[in-house]
């Protein structure tokens, strides 16, 4: 029988992670790192088990040559610390967990060895004492939270010199002791600096020449922070803003510049990109773009919230109707009082859905 390889990439500083910081935001952080770390697979790996921060991968009867594992470990990588780099440039919720998701590191620990399989409803899975052996590895002497952790019997099954050097890689000898056994393997520390992160874009910040067509504000009852986690969780969306049928997004996405999500309203699909300006210091802000309702060709709505301590906060609603044509700006003209009208009501209720939400 053919040797397998196992394949664990484990997201350093998790435990802590979802320990310390707020519980929803950090399941977000944590489910977009592990799908892009599974749409990093290029060499075909089959997903055995999510275990909680870690993708326990198998390749039945097959070893990637040297050059095609160490492409894949660097292609996870790189994805991981283009996504982190993503979460930190364009994010716009200062909570804990949003803010400390950089901080995260990467290990992979890869291993060969014959495999057993075993069937748990209907799906089979590799099984065994190499298996143990494996994940036993992830808890080792390396003194680092970012590494590539290679076996003994990989290193030979791939003929991996134990001193390889290269941009990425510096491979080191080390063994540890398990149940009286000692496990040799070699370990490359990985500096994210000599990763070639992938290019995201980042939404442009809004400026305004002109006042705003519209400009509503009202007191609540909660921080600045704690309203803008009810402004930005769509999924609260339609409880206070009237004749919003339901929000389409992604619910295993923390909101962020460039977040895009549809409203739909009397059966209209109106498609908004989550934007940025910028505010005085101290002021959290949420903006939303949308091109869908006519007459207008731009509108911008921006959430202002200014703390006045004490769990109170300030929020100042500036809304931008924009349009080209002489026409379209008359129209947007007359129709201002309506837009007031309904987003005043809209505050209203946001006011009365935060109270209900702490009292």
């Amino acid at each position: 029988m053919n040797k397998s390889l196992l394949f664990i990439p484990d997201i350093s500083g998790y435990t802590e992670f979802v320990q310390t910081t707020e519980v929803e935001h950090s399941q977000h952080v944590i489910t977009e790192l592990l799908e892009i770390l599974i749409d990093a697979n290029t060499q075909q790996l089959q997903l055995a088990e999510v275990e909680g921060d870690a993708l326990f991968f198998y390749k039945e009867q097959e070893i990637p040559s040297r050059e095609k594992l160490l492409a894949q470990v660097e292609t996870m990588f790189t994805a991981f610390y283009s996504h982190l780099k993503l979460l930190e440039k364009n994010r716009i919720c200062p909570c804990n967990a949003c803010a400390t998701a950089p901080n995260l590191k990467l290990k992979i620990v890869a291993h060969c060895s014959e495999l057993q399989f075993i069937n748990v409803q209907n799906k089979r899975k590799p099984f065994g004492s190499e298996v143990i052996e494996a994940h036993r590895l992830m808890k080792n002497s390396v003194d680092s939270d970012n590494y590539v952790l290679l076996t003994k019997a990989l290193v030979e099954a791939i003929h991996l010199p134990t001193d390889y050097q290269s941009m990425l890689f510096r491979f080191n000898e080390g063994s540890d002791v398990y149940d009286n056994k000692a496990l040799n393997y070699v370990y490359a520390i990985i500096d994210a600096k000599e990763l070639k992160l992938k290019p995201f874009e980042t939404a442009k910040k809004v400026h305004f020449e002109e006042a705003p067509s519209i400009s509503i504000s009202k007191e609540f009852p909660v921080s600045s922070a704690t309203l803008l986690e009810y402004i930005t969780n769509y999924s609260y969306r339609h409880l206070w803003s009237k004749g919003v049928e339901k929000i389409e997004f992604d619910e295993n996405q923390v909101t962020r510049i460039g977040s895009e999500h549809v409203c739909v309203v009397n059966g209209k699909h109106l498609n908004f990109i989550t934007v940025s300006t910028d505010t005085e210091p101290g002021v959290l802000s949420y903006g939303e773009m949308t091109t869908s309702p006519p007459p207008v060709d731009e509108l911008y709505q921006f959430f202002n919230m200014t703390s006045l301590g004490n769990d109170r906060c300030l929020l100042t609603t500036n809304i931008y109707l924009q349009a080209a044509s002489p026409l379209k700006k008359l129209a947007c003209f007359f129709l201002k009082p309506v837009f007031k009208k309904k987003n005043q009501k809209a505050i209203d209720d946001l006011h009365a859905f935060v109270t209900a939400q702490i009292t």
